[in-house]
């Protein structure tokens, strides 16, 4: 039998130099909290009763954030929802949750880091973040605000999208 080379041929990166191979982006959750909460029965102080499914309004907001350590960044989701009664302007129940969660982030390319922390790292937190809408509802007397998902691209895109108009509307007005 004869020997066979079990070495793999290194990649070269066109110029006859040995490539560097890419790392891929690291991300470590170092911790989760709620910065803030409300909830209000508001149903409940009027002295109404909740007639059939109310219609949920969610609106979502994003923040981040570079702490002083190096490598290390503060992803908050902001969640306002307010459920009405169908047919009628009467607001059953509002909410407001601000959470947050602390990453160390590696092996990100600089122009990319900050969709980076808007898309992914609220990603992450996404689970979380349903889970307490989950209880916080239920807790307060109304079956359990699944939440769909948030596609934090999309809410990306329109982020940025917004911003360039309001720069233009800006720069036509000057």
């Amino acid at each position: 039998m004869a020997d066979e080379d079990q070495t793999t041929p290194e990649t070269s990166n066109g110029a006859g130099a040995p490539a560097t191979p890419q790392q891929m982006p690291q991300t470590q959750v170092l911790g989760q909290f709620i910065r803030d909460l409300s909830f209000e029965n508001i149903a409940v102080q009027k002295g109404k009763t909740l007639d059939g499914q109310p219609e949920i309004n969610v609106q979502v907001g994003l923040e981040a954030k570079k702490r002083s350590t190096e490598g290390q960044y503060e992803v908050a989701v902001k969640l306002n929802v307010t459920a009405k009664s169908k047919g009628s302007d009467d607001t059953v129940f509002a909410m407001e949750l601000d959470y947050a969660g602390v990453f160390a982030i590696s092996n990100v390319p600089e122009n990319q880091m900050h969709p980076y922390l808007m898309i992914e790292c609220p990603r992450l937190l996404f689970p979380f973040l349903r889970r307490i809408v989950s209880d916080v509802s239920r807790d307060g007397g109304f079956p359990p605000l699944n939440l769909e998902n948030i596609d934090f691209v999309t809410l990306y895109r329109n982020e940025l999208t917004r911003r360039a108009q309001a720069e233009a509307a800006t720069a036509t007005v000057s």
